[in-house]
């Protein structure tokens, strides 16, 4: 199992939608191409950024195959496949063809809050129902429950199949923990595109990006710096993409990298409710940093 093909930046792509709410296929190919241009190393079909709650399991699907016919195995993909029915996600991993993706990344169960075995527990069955490699999804910000390092490093030992944990804890102390502890293959993942140049200082393998679908020439340049130890460069373009990433999160996501990527001509703004579009204070300050970030990187061009 290669899980070398997980290491650097991931997007985690948004869905455009036309504006009568029905999926733009038309512009999910545009950002499929823009973003495999742009030189990220693979990408995630619906995770949060993709609105994936708001979407049907027929929508998921051929989301998910358009993707996948416009990117012509030219890089790895991953799609996002979790919830908190243990049992009716298991089946959804057999029933997923694998033909499709590369990997799948999974989220701990939300609103049941279970314990850390109950966690443990609900990815055994998981692991066992695929032989697809697999990326724990942490986020305790939207699951209400933390996947303690104990845990992580647990189920890294216990099954070949997991590979990975997206980390999106915000904790830094609890990511050093992990990379201190983790087997030497497993790898840990920015969850959180702020924190990403961090993560990477301290021995991570590369980040699920959101800020990534507007600027993947700039990120995934940042992302390669860091990991070949070229610090000042990976500064400099962090600080760079910096002052736009409270924003992109500030009224919630994806509304806001939504907002740059319909100035940068690749999507409309629209999103599905219960989702709303950001203020237009939060829109302007969201499409001046756009302008910056592409004056400051001039690969990431902007189209209107």
């Amino acid at each position: 199992m290669d899980k070398n093909k997980f290491k650097g930046l991931g997007v985690a792509m948004i869905t455009p939608f036309q504006e009568n709410g029905s999926i733009d296929f038309n512009a999910l190919a545009n950002l499929t191409n823009y973003l495999i241009d742009g030189g990220v190393n693979y990408l995630v079909v619906q995770g949060t950024t993709g609105e994936s709650p708001t979407l049907d399991k027929n929508e998921k699907e051929v989301v998910l195959r358009c993707v996948s016919d416009v990117n012509n195995k030219r890089v790895p993909i991953v799609f996002g496949l979790g919830g908190n029915n243990t049992n009716a996600i298991a089946e959804s991993f057999k029933n997923l063809d694998p033909k499709l993706v590369d990997g799948i990344l999974s989220v701990s169960p939300y609103y049941n809050k279970p314990t850390q075995e109950g966690i443990y527990q609900h990815y055994k069955v998981l692991a066992e129902s695929t032989q697809l490699p697999i990326i724990l999804y942490n986020v305790p910000g939207r699951t209400a429950s933390n996947v303690l390092p104990d845990t992580t490093v647990r189920l890294a030992n216990d099954f070949k199949n997991i590979i990975a944990i997206k980390e999106a804890s915000g904790n830094m102390e609890q990511i050093m923990d992990i990379i201190n502890r983790k087997p030497a293959d497993f790898l840990v993942i920015s969850g959180d595109d702020g924190i990403t140049l961090p993560i990477l200082a301290a021995g991570g393998d590369g980040v699920i990006s959101v800020v990534g679908n507007g600027f993947p020439h700039a990120f995934s340049a940042m992302v390669k710096a860091a990991m070949n130890n070229q610090m000042d460069e990976a500064r400099r373009l962090h600080y760079l993409i910096f002052p736009i990433l409270s924003l992109l999160f500030v009224e919630g996501n994806p509304g806001g990298i939504k907002e740059s990527t319909a100035h940068l001509g690749l999507t409309t703004n629209k999103l599905r409710l219960p989702l709303v579009n950001v203020s237009e204070n939060t829109r302007t300050k969201i499409i001046a940093q756009t302008r910056n970030i592409c004056e400051g990187h001039p690969y990431d061009l902007i189209k209107k």
